[in-house]
């Protein structure tokens, strides 16, 4: 699959303050790809580089293997965190506008505000004015603005903020009919349960570096500590004796007479071993293995490199 943005050694400096260190990234096309790290990493700075709203001190950004330059702004949409809709201005006359700005002709603009406020429920709003509407609501109108004009890449700064459950959901399927009508969409988020619900792919930055990238599967596979949540009957005794030395009993307690056991398997034993073993010892009701999650993985890393800049700053100040 070839990559619609080829993000290449692209370091950003503001006066003292270093946003983005020699970052390297590579978006695929036909994807939902989370740009993730935490406040401060250097997120907005590279989203903003991208929508071409500052530029980088060095390194540069293909668009399907292109210079990043001006005729590409009119296919990327882009939704901000901080909201940009006129207040006082009606909806609809609003979404018109904006439509036009990124070049759709009239006719077609209305066609397309039509159909998208007949799916988000929006019909009655075309003369409410942007103040009179809830959060989520001017979130409603701000998504269709971003996508109304059909980007190839569509690159949406936390999407979800404002939005109830069942519309933080409406959002996510439209992310995902998105990505199938053929758009890559970029999507910066804290919410890792969404990350894991839509990217493919994700990189994560801190402190100005990428720090980790690739898919989804892949890295919860990478990161897998060989720990199983195990459920059974029987003599907790011999289930234990069964172990042996196979696997580290991490937790475990009793609810009426089943036990649930969490255990670490050790690294020179398969799990198909860990049950030969203790299958003849009990009744076997559940062994699954814990996968760690992108939140997990999320504050380890991110907090990994927290501890080795602050280890690294004490030794050079004892120096």
């Amino acid at each position: 699959m070839s990559a619609i943005l080829q993000i290449n050694n692209v370091s950003k400096k503001y006066s003292n303050h270093v946003a983005l260190n020699d970052v390297s990234i590579s978006v695929n096309e036909k994807a939902v790809f989370g740009l993730l790290g935490p406040n401060g990493a250097g997120k907005t700075s590279l989203i903003r580089i991208i929508n071409q709203i500052t530029g980088p001190d060095s390194g540069e950004i293909l668009f399907k293997g292109e210079k990043l330059n001006q005729k590409h702004i009119s296919q990327i949409g882009y939704l901000p965190e901080e909201r940009g809709l006129y207040k006082k201005m009606p909806v609809g006359e609003q979404v018109l506008y904006l439509a036009q700005l990124k070049g759709m002709k009239k006719t077609e603009a209305k066609k397309r505000i039509n159909i998208w406020f007949e799916k988000f429920e929006m019909q009655g709003w075309y003369k409410k004015k942007i103040e009179e509407l809830s959060k989520g609501m001017q979130q409603k109108v701000q998504f269709i603005v971003t996508v109304l004009h059909q980007p190839e890449l569509i690159i949406l700064d936390e999407p979800f903020s404002g939005f109830d459950p069942i519309n933080a959901q409406l959002i996510k399927n439209e992310i995902l009919e998105l990505r199938k009508n053929g758009a890559t969409v970029i999507f910066s988020t804290h919410n890792m349960g969404s990350v894991e619900e839509l990217c493919d792919n994700i990189a994560l930055i801190n402190k100005a570096q990428k720090i980790l990238d690739g898919s989804v599967k892949e890295i919860r596979k990478t990161f897998r500590t060989n720990t199983y949540k195990i459920s059974f009957k029987g003599n907790v005794m011999g289930f234990t004796n069964a172990l042996w030395t196979g696997g580290e009993i991490l937790e475990k307690h009793t609810d009426d007479d089943v036990h649930f056991f969490t255990l670490k398997i050790a690294k020179n034993v398969t799990s198909s071993q860990i049950l030969q073993a203790v299958l003849p010892t009990c009744e076997l009701l559940s062994f699954n293995e814990i996968i760690p999650s992108m939140n997990d993985i999320f504050i380890q890393q991110v907090s990994q490199g927290n501890n080795e800049n602050v280890v690294g700053t004490k030794s050079n100040f004892t120096e």
